[in-house]
């Protein structure tokens, strides 16, 4: 059985993303309601966010809510947003403990009040910590944060401040969400799904992509090694070949 010390602390990736996906599922198996699926994912991420801790991975960022996730029942919508509100109180004392600072990324202004003030309290109250970055995306959708960084910099292309022959991968980078965050190393999604779902599709561009059938809920500490040992056997190029690497 594979395990945290069979890791080579070398070769962790800097930035690790999560589309926590197959709650509703979970839940469906075990005959119960999507909610409960979704509390017991809270369980998953305590536990992924403290083995990421351990390991010393610098960014982990956890697809929480997308945009499109608006369309949802509003009783599973407000069980969501109940579950971030109470989870972001529990984990603040932990937070605090183990040097995490919280960071969001997607249209915030968009969660409920309770929510959205929540979030804030506890971003703030880790603002000084210096230990792994832990971004909560959400109601969060990559084209649609594509499509502000470019009406922004369109904005100030026509206002004179930015000359369109200097856009570049910088400029684009310093107008997304994301602008202080590194580009993702290893993408995990879980519940067997093979798609990115519109989750960070610039900053995915040289990403290793892992994916797995085993369902958000139940994936563990053991399954979080499998896929950075797998991801520490791949040979990443970033266009070069392997005889450039040497």
């Amino acid at each position: 059985m594979n395990s945290i010390e069979n890791i080579d602390k070398t070769k962790l990736p800097k930035h690790l993303a999560i589309i926590m996906d197959g709650n509703g599922r979970w839940a469906k198996q075990h005959g119960k309601l999507r909610v409960f699926g979704h509390e017991n994912g809270v369980k998953t991420v305590r536990d992924v966010v403290e083995s990421c801790v351990k390991m010393k991975i610098p960014y982990l960022t956890l697809y929480t809510f997308s945009t499109e996730n608006w369309k949802r029942p509003k009783f599973e919508i407000d069980t969501l947003m109940r579950l971030l509100v109470s989870s972001l109180r529990k984990e603040l004392p932990s937070f605090m403990d183990n040097g995490i600072k919280l960071n969001t990324i997607g249209n915030i202004a968009s969660l409920p009040k309770r929510a959205h003030k929540e979030l804030l309290d506890v971003i703030q109250k880790t603002s000084s910590n210096t230990g792994m970055t832990l971004t909560l995306a959400l109601s969060y959708g990559a084209r649609e944060e594509l499509q502000n960084a470019i009406r922004e910099i369109s904005i100030k292309v026509k206002n004179n401040i930015i000359s369109s022959e200097n856009i570049d991968e910088t400029i684009i980078n310093t107008h997304l969400y994301t602008h202080d965050l590194p580009d993702v190393d290893l993408l995990i999604r879980t519940s067997g799904e093979h798609r990115i779902s519109n989750f960070l599709l610039w900053q995915i561009a040289y990403a290793e992509l892992y994916f797995t059938n085993v369902l958000w809920p139940d994936f563990t500490e053991q399954h979080l090694v499998e896929a950075i040992l797998n991801y520490q056997n791949r040979e990443r190029r970033f266009g070069k070949t392997s005889e450039q690497l040497i």
